[in-house]
Order: C-alpha cells, then sequence, then structure tokens
C-alpha cells in the first residue's frame, strides 16, 4: 500500500471512530470531570455495560464517603442515603452543566441532621457557608462546596471563654440568645448555689477579665473551698475558714448557735449570757464585735449615772450583781454598814426596792438620815416641835417597831395615871374620820373626861359647860368612890342612910337613851312617900 491509501485509510478510520465515539458518550462532562473526557476513562465511573456505580463516585469523592460513614450531613440522610448519586447530580450535559444544584429556599436543613433553630434560622446561607468557616482543608479546597462545615458553635462563633468550658455550647447557651443560659443548671455543678448565692448576678463571683488580649469571663478555676475567696473574715482568721459550721447561706446573721463556740471569743458566754439571743448583743446590722468593756455597753444603767466614781465613770457593776442575775444584789448588810445610813431594827428585813424604787425610777443616793426622809408624818401638827423637834421621830418610836413607844407622857398637861397607864395609845389618840379612816389626835385632843368617855349622866353634873368626873370618880375605877351624898342637899340620915340608891334613883327613858336619874329636884317627902 502507498502512502496515499495509506493516509486516506488512517483518515477513514478516524472518521469511523468518532462517530462510534459520539453513539458511546451521551455528551461532554462538566468542568469538574473533564480529566475524565474519553472512552479509555469511562471504567473510572461506570462498571462496563452498567451505569455510574455510587461506590466509585464515593471512592472519588471521599469528603462525601467520610460524612456518610460518620452519619453526618445531608448525604447520610436517609432520603439520599439510599439512592444513587447520579439521581441528583447528572453529567455528561456539557462543561458548563450545573451539577450540584437545589432550592435554597425550600431546602429543609433538618435532613443535615442541622437544624436551623433560633437565630440560625434567620441566617442566609452564605453567612455560614463559607471557605473560612471550613477547617478541613480538603473541603475548603473545593469551591462553591456546601460540605465541610462542623456542628460546633465554635466554628463559626468566637469562644467568649477561651476554651476553659469545653466546646459544648448548648450545655449552657440556646440558638435564640447567647446571653441567655437558661439551660445552666449550677446545681449540676460543684457549687450547687443555694440561700442568698440563688439570687446574685452571675458577674459577682464570674468577673469579666481580658485574656489573650479580648474580653472574657472567668467561670473555672475559682476558689470555692470557704467563704474567704469571696467574703471578708470578719473574725480575721479566729474560728477557722469553714463558715458554715455558724453560719448559712440563708444568711450571715442566721448563727446556728449550736455549733458555734463563743468560749473561743475575747467574751465567754457565762450565766444568764448563755440564753440571751445573738442579735440581742450583735444586732440586726452584723455588729461582730460590739462593745463589752462595760456592763452599760449592752444593759441600760437603771442607777441613771448614780452610782458614779470621781472621775464620772459608772461603777464596776459586779460589786453588787453577778451573771447568774441582776436579783439579789450582792450588796450586802455589811457594806450598807459603811454608809452613812446603817440598817438596823426592822430595815433589816426590808426589801430594797422598797426604799430604792419609786414609781418606775431607781434611787440609791437617797436622803435617809432622818425618818421623814422615807416615812410620812402622820401625826401632822398634832404633836407640837416641843415634843418632836425638827421632826425627830426616835423621841417616841424605834426602828425595830412603830408600836414600842417611849415617850414621857407626864411631860404634857395628862399625866398617865391608874388605868390610863395600862390603856393603849391608840385607844385615846386613834380616831375614825368621816371615811373611816385612821386618824392621829395628840394636841387637838379634849383633856376632859367627856373627850374620850361617854357622860353617861346626860349632863346632869355639868357645870360651867364641863363635867368634873373627878368629883366622883378615880383613875382606877368608875365606882364612885370620892362621892359623899352628905355634901349634897340632900342628906342621908336616918333610914335614909340604909336605903339602896337605886329606890331612889331610878333609870329613866329620854329617847333612845337610858341614863340614872341622880338630879330629883325638890327634896320634899312627898315626892317619895305618898
Amino acid at each position: 500500500m502507498n502512502f496515499k491509501n495509506a493516509t486516506l485509510l488512517f483518515f477513514l478510520l478516524l472518521a469511523c471512530f468518532s462517530r462510534l465515539e459520539a453513539q458511546i458518550s451521551p455528551g461532554e462532562l462538566v468542568n469538574a470531570h473533564a480529566p475524565f473526557e474519553g472512552m479509555s476513562n469511562c471504567t473510572k465511573c461506570h462498571d462496563f455495560g452498567k451505569q455510574v456505580s455510587s461506590t466509585k463516585c464515593l471512592d472519588c469523592h471521599t469528603e462525601i464517603k467520610n460524612l456518610i460513614a460518620k452519619g453526618r450531613g445531608y448525604h447520610a440522610s436517609s432520603e439520599v442515603k439510599s439512592q444513587n448519586c447520579f439521581a441528583c447530580h447528572k453529567d455528561h450535559h456539557g462543561r458548563n452543566f450545573q451539577i450540584i444544584r437545589f432550592d435554597t429556599k425550600n431546602f429543609d436543613h433538618r435532613k443535615t441532621a442541622f437544624e436551623l433553630s433560633g437565630k440560625h434560622g434567620q441566617l442566609k446561607c452564605a453567612d455560614c457557608h463559607q471557605t473560612k468557616f471550613i477547617k478541613v482543608s480538603k473541603y475548603r479546597s473545593k469551591q462553591g462546596t456546601w460540605i465541610g462545615l462542623e456542628t460546633q458553635c465554635v466554628n463559626c462563633h468566637e469562644d467568649f471563654h477561651r476554651k476553659s468550658l469545653g466546646e459544648n455550647c448548648s450545655g449552657c447557651h440556646n440558638t435564640t440568645s447567647f446571653k441567655t443560659v437558661a439551660k445552666f443548671d449550677h446545681s449540676k455543678t460543684k457549687f450547687p448555689l443555694t440561700g442568698k448565692h440563688s439570687t446574685l448576678d452571675c458577674t459577682k463571683c464570674h468577673t469579666k477579665e481580658v485574656k489573650d488580649g479580648k474580653p472574657s469571663q472567668k467561670f473555672t478555676g475559682l476558689p470555692f473551698g470557704n467563704c474567704t475567696p469571696c467574703h471578708k473574715d470578719f473574725h480575721s482568721g479566729k474560728f477557722g475558714t469553714d463558715c458554715k459550721k455558724c453560719h448559712s447561706t440563708q444568711s450571715f446573721h442566721q448563727v446556728n448557735s449550736k455549733e458555734f463556740d463563743h468560749g473561743k471569743t475575747n467574751y465567754p458566754l457565762l450565766g444568764k449570757h448563755r440564753t440571751v439571743a445573738c442579735e440581742s448583743c450583735h444586732g440586726k446590722s452584723n455588729s461582730f464585735r460590739p462593745k463589752h468593756e462595760n456592763c452599760v455597753d449592752c444593759h441600760k444603767d437603771f442607777h441613771k449615772g448614780q452610782l458614779t466614781d470621781g472621775d464620772g465613770k459608772t461603777r464596776n457593776c459586779n460589786l453588787c450583781h453577778t451573771i447568774e442575775g441582776f436579783s439579789p444584789s450582792l450588796f450586802s448588810i455589811d457594806k450598807h454598814a459603811l454608809l452613812k445610813f446603817q440598817l438596823t431594827g426592822s430595815h433589816l428585813s426590808i426589801p430594797c426596792v422598797q426604799c430604792h424604787h419609786k414609781q418606775t425610777d431607781w434611787q440609791f443616793r437617797i436622803r435617809g438620815e432622818r425618818c421623814v426622809n422615807c416615812h410620812k408624818n402622820i401625826h401632822g401638827n398634832e404633836i407640837s416641835s416641843k415634843f418632836m423637834v425638827d421632826d425627830a421621830c426616835e423621841v417616841c418610836h424605834n426602828n425595830t417597831s412603830w408600836k414600842q413607844i417611849t415617850f414621857a407622857h407626864d411631860s404634857t398637861k395628862f399625866p398617865l395615871l391608874g388605868k390610863h397607864a395600862k390603856a393603849s395609845c391608840a385607844r385615846c389618840h386613834v380616831w375614825p374620820n368621816s371615811a373611816g379612816e385612821k386618824t392621829y389626835k395628840f394636841a387637838s385632843l379634849n383633856l376632859n373626861c367627856e373627850g374620850c368617855h361617854k357622860d353617861i349622866h346626860l349632863g346632869q353634873f355639868r357645870e360651867w359647860d364641863n363635867n368634873n368626873c373627878l368629883r366622883c370618880h378615880v383613875n382606877d375605877s368608875w365606882d364612885p368612890v370620892k362621892f359623899d351624898h352628905n355634901r349634897t342637899s340632900f342628906t342621908l340620915i336616918g333610914a335614909h342612910a340604909k336605903v339602896e340608891c337605886v329606890r331612889c334613883h331610878k333609870e329613866v327613858h329620854h329617847g333612845n337613851e337610858r341614863y340614872i336619874l341622880y338630879k330629883l329636884g325638890d327634896a320634899k317627902c312627898v315626892t317619895c312617900h305618898a
């Protein structure tokens, strides 16, 4: 065969091959698959004599194969996983054919296993599907790809916590707002919030800081073994660091008195102080160091400064009182004997309050030298200054008993004679007034007998407006031993001397009164004898 014929045969075969290829290939491949153009490359995508093999597609597109193996992404969904690749990605339609296409507006993102919730639902696809958010280089190298994005928040969002809390942001935050941490449960941490801690603003404990030149907030690494990292120790370490032995998170003012040992303080609680409520001394203002040097720092001075030293400072209360109680007082009789007013007689049995507590006030610096400083002079003006100089009660009375009276009655105008000497003072000197109350009469007493005794003769012997009872009677007896009938106008002679008195002196009635008639009038015989 000459060269001319050989050349002609070559072109004829070439033309036949071109027509054969056109019959086998449905069209040109897309630009991305252009390197696989030609019959020698068909088996790279097709099984011999069969359709495109999905297995071969995934052998080439390993990024998709890996996602399916991990069960991630749209291709791992039940809707896609069971289908052949060419069902969605058709080729041989030309170099510029769009082999990857879907309706982004109506695409159900839940099929990717990453639901667009909260603020994510308001974003555009391009806001997230950007090369800068793709961490793996093999995904990033594919322009226009929709795969390669991780589902962790830190892939798209800056980690405000600077890796201090891990990458599971959804444990605290939601897609509605980063500032809302409603999903966070502090009770599941090593420091559950109780009492007042539960009402605090987070920033009170979790302070804001600058880390790596960027703003951050400290959530981990906070010391919480005891209270002092956050709270000032008012006790300056005196009671150790285990604050919860005495306090609770409800309030610092609520102290567990059963656990708190006041004996470790500068003021151990003894006596009555053991039963006093804490707030009585410490108040509600959290005053842990109240003044306690003097009793008056806590207790009202009932003496109102009466018992002070020369420098004006209050005396030491323990001279009279103990912590077992204000009463009884330790101020003994012996101590009182050192004062100007010594307790003797009945004063020894009188309670202190009777002299020193007047109405609502305690009075200790009182005048007590004279009786009238405490006792009322019930005699008033009845006893003249002649017998009671300067209200000196001790002229008659003593401090053992008011009823023990030593008075020289002979110094008065009425010496006590006969039975008068045996009568009690009250028989003559105590008189009831109109209200039935006792009054005492001395100077105003009538010294005549009828001043105290009833005139049973109803004035028969009154002369010059006075009854001189002593003309007939004596102080020892009412019997008329001094009466001499012969000194009257009717001398008893003869048989008259033997007649009983009642034979002549009859009992008569005058109104409601009964009396013996002694004044018989005219002494004629016919008056008695018929």
